[in-house]
Order: structure tokens, then C-alpha cells, then sequence
């Protein structure tokens, strides 16, 4: 079974969270390379070669959103991870951060060194209090080993390190409702423009990145872009950790080259090893709870941004949820969109109303009591949630109904028409036949 090629190469050694077990595999020789003979443009430069795409969900190229940062700007610069991992069916950055910390403080160092920023914060969702302490540990380590303060590594590069612990919001992984929060506001996002990388913290240029990005960081700037290629595609560089659940004989993280097919990383013994017994793949959603599911006549798709966005959904931030051939679509959907009307913020109207009415059209036709128009009027309000909301939370509401009725809007008319499940019928059958 593999783990990965690069972020997962070394994640099972013991010791690993400890700063003499990480310098001892080559911990921050990249830090003291760079600081060396590296000016920040350099750095820049090398991670847009190397095709790094944010890891958090967008899949924006991660070297050409620090270059937005204005270089001249009066302002202090601020670098904030964003590690707050709310996405249903995604648990892959706690593990990074347990397993190998300092890999994340090296690569926030690095980032901050790039785009001139002296000050980096850790954002973590709420229920992260026991990540938190990991990660001040390593802190501190590195703040012992003059790793961080007021010259890092003996140089004139001053750089500090702080955590925060947010109260568990999913809307708080939007980096502008995570902004708001770590000043102590309620998290709520931003209109934009402005952007953070121009007016983020405290009104200052901020480039917010996933932890999982950050984590590449080092093994960028350590081996250089083209090293870095060697994985993935020519769009879609490198490698994904993937949070793989569902019925699948081994759920877990996985590390994989992008563009590696879906039917692979679920049915190859180098993986997931196929489903559990007596069970077939009815559908997957492949990046977290927030994007368009795929059928299983879509298994071969390849697991990178394009090959996704081409057959109708997204990667995502890499959460791999299998769904069986027992599972019934218009339950699953219902408990999906209890979630988001659950997390909205309440700042604007499409999001706010559109997720309620949502639930209770679900709820009616899962209950027995909806029509052939409760079809048509979920997938009209989905429609006017899409691009219509002050965040990509509506978004995240709407897309997954619009998957849903596109692949399995049979199971929904046989809701109406029955007021049953079809799953329901599926399983009398096969005891009727046992029988």
C-alpha cells in the first residue's frame, strides 16, 4: 500500500514531529539554502514554474498569488495558513500538521521570506485544540534553534509565528470570513476587490494558503521546479493528498501523482483496494461535499483539475466520498444541504433563503410528500444560488443538487411516484428472490 511520493514519503517515522527527527531527514535545508543566496523574487519565480496550485479547494496557481503582493506597500505583510479543514469528507491537513509540523512552519518561513512578510498566523477551526498544541510545540522548537525571532538563522530575516483557534465555522475556511475572525470579528466574508494579497489583516497585503500548499513549499524551493514536475500533468503539477471515505476496504489519506484515474486510486491494492465486500460503486464525490457527484460510468476520469472540470465537477480540496449502490441519493443530498443551511452565515439572501427552502423541498420528497414541480423547483433555486451569493458557500449548496439531478434524477422521480426510496425496492427484490 502506498502512502505517497513527497508530503507522505517520511509521515510514518517515528519521531517525525520532533525538530532533531525532522532536520536529521533534511528539515530545513531548504530554509537555510534560500536564506543563503535566494532573493524573494527567486522564490517566487520557482514555485510559479513548478505549477503549485492552491491545495485548499480553488486550485488557484499559488506563485502567482504572491506576486500580487505589492512590494512597495507601506503596510506590513502578513502570511496566514489556512487550516481550518471544514469541508465534509476532508481530514488530510490534521494529519500533515500531527504527523509533521515542522514541514508546515518551514514552509510558512519560506512563504513569508518570499513575499516580504514578517509575521505568519495558523488559523484552525475550533475542534483543532489538540493540533494547536502540536504545532506551538513545534513552534517553539523552532524558536529555540533561532529558526524563528528576530534573525532566522543568523540572518537579517526576521520572522514570527503565532496560532489562533477559531470557533468552528465552516464559513471560516472562506479566506476573507477567516480574516475577519482572526481580527476578533465575526466571520463573515469580504466583499472583493479589494483582495487580501492588497488589503487582507488588519487592512494589509496577505496571501492566504492552504496547509497542504505550504507543506510543498519546501520540497520546491529545496529541488527546484523541474523536480517538482516529475508528477502530475503539464496543468495539474505534482502530488494531492486525498481523503478517501465510504465503503471502500481501506479509507484513509493518499498521496497520488495528479491525473491518476479515480477508478484506480479506488480499486488498485496500492489503495483503497476495491469496495468492501458485496458492495458496488453507485457514485463519487471527488473534492469534498461541495462539488457535483460523478457516476460510477465516470470512474476512468483522471484525479486533476482538468480532467475533473471536463466531466462536470471539481478536484476540489481533495475529499473522496464513495457512495455504494446502497445509498440512496435523495437521503444523501438531504443530509448534504442540512449542513450548509446549517453553516451559512446569514450575510446574504440567496444563501440564507435559497439553502432553507432547499431542505425542506428535500425533506418533503424524501418523506413521501413531494411532486413532480418539487424536482424542477430545486434544481430552479440551485440555479439562482450558483454565482448569485456574496461567497462560494452558495456555491457549495448548489452545486452538489445540480450533480445529483444531472446523474440521478430517476431516483428522485421514483420518490414522487412511489414515495419510497428506490434503494428500498432494490433490496425487497433481492429478499423476495432469497426468500
Amino acid at each position: 500500500m502506498s502512502r505517497g511520493p513527497l508530503l507522505f514519503k517520511d509521515i510514518d517515522t517515528p519521531g517525525l514531529a520532533g525538530l532533531e527527527t525532522y532536520r536529521g531527514l533534511g528539515g530545513y535545508e531548504a530554509l537555510a539554502a534560500t536564506l543563503g543566496g535566494r532573493s524573494p523574487g527567486e522564490c517566487i519565480e520557482i514555485v510559479k514554474a513548478s505549477g503549485l496550485r492552491g491545495r485548499g479547494g480553488a486550485g488557484f496557481p499559488a506563485g502567482l498569488k504572491w506576486s500580487f503582493v505589492p512590494k512597495n506597500s507601506p503596510r506590513p505583510k502578513y502570511i496566514v495558513c489556512n487550516a481550518d479543514e471544514s469541508e465534509p469528507g476532508t481530514f488530510k491537513d490534521r494529519e500533515l500538521m500531527v504527523l509533521n509540523p515542522h514541514l508546515l512552519v518551514e514552509g510558512m518561513i519560506l512563504a513569508g521570506y518570499a513575499i516580504g512578510s514578517n509575521q505568519g498566523y495558523i488559523y484552525f477551526r475550533g475542534e483543532f485544540a489538540y493540533v494547536q498544541k502540536i504545532m506551538d510545540r513545534a513552534i517553539a522548537e523552532a524558536r529555540s534553534a533561532g529558526l524563528l525571532g528576530e534573525s532566522v538563522l543568523g540572518t537579517p530575516f526576521q520572522f514570527q509565528l503565532h496560532t489562533h483557534l477559531g470557533a468552528g465555522a465552516y464559513i471560516c475556511g472562506e479566506e476573507t470570513a477567516l480574516l475577519s475572525s482572526l481580527e476578533g470579528f465575526r466571520g463573515q466574508p469580504r466583499l472583493k476587490p479589494p483582495f487580501p494579497a492588497v488589503e487582507g489583516l488588519y487592512a494589509s497585503p496577505t496571501v492566504v494558503n492552504n496547509v497542504e500548499t505550504l507543506m510543498n513549499v519546501p520540497h520546491i524551493l529545496k529541488h527546484g521546479a523541474q523536480w517538482y514536475r516529475q508528477w502530475g500533468t503539464e496543468k495539474s503539477a505534482g502530488t494531492k493528498v486525498l481523503s478517501v471515505s465510504g465503503p471502500v476496504k481501506r479509507p484513509g489519506n493518499y498521496e497520488i501523482p495528479l491525473g491518476l484515474p479515480l477508478r484506480t486510486l479506488i480499486e488498485s491494492p496500492e489503495y483503497c483496494g476495491g469496495m468492501r465486500d458485496g458492495l458496488e460503486v453507485k457514485g463519487v464525490i471527488p473534492g469534498g461535499s461541495s462539488v457535483p457527484v460523478l457516476p460510477a460510468s465516470l470512474l476512468d476520469t483522471g484525479l486533476d483539475y482538468e480532467s475533473m472540470n471536463a466531466a462536470g465537477t471539481f478536484l476540489g480540496s481533495g475529499g473522496v466520498i464513495v457512495i455504494d449502490d446502497q445509498t440512496c441519493m435523495v437521503d444523501a443530498l438531504w443530509n448534504l444541504l442540512r449542513f450548509y443551511a446549517h453553516e451559512s452565515c446569514g450575510k446574504c439572501t440567496p444563501c440564507r433563503e435559497g439553502t432553507y427552502w432547499m431542505v425542506q423541498i428535500l425533506e418533503r420528497i424524501e418523506q413521501g410528500g413531494g411532486t413532480e414541480r418539487d424536482i424542477d423547483l430545486l434544481g430552479d433555486i440551485a440555479d439562482n444560488i450558483l454565482g448569485k451569493s456574496f461567497c462560494a458557500l452558495g456555491d457549495a449548496a448548489a452545486m452538489p443538487v445540480q450533480g445529483m439531478l444531472k446523474h440521478f434524477r430517476a431516483e428522485f422521480e421514483y420518490h414522487v411516484k412511489h414515495k419510497r426510496c428506490l434503494v428500498n425496492r432494490r433490496r425487497q427484490s433481492v429478499l423476495e428472490v432469497v426468500a
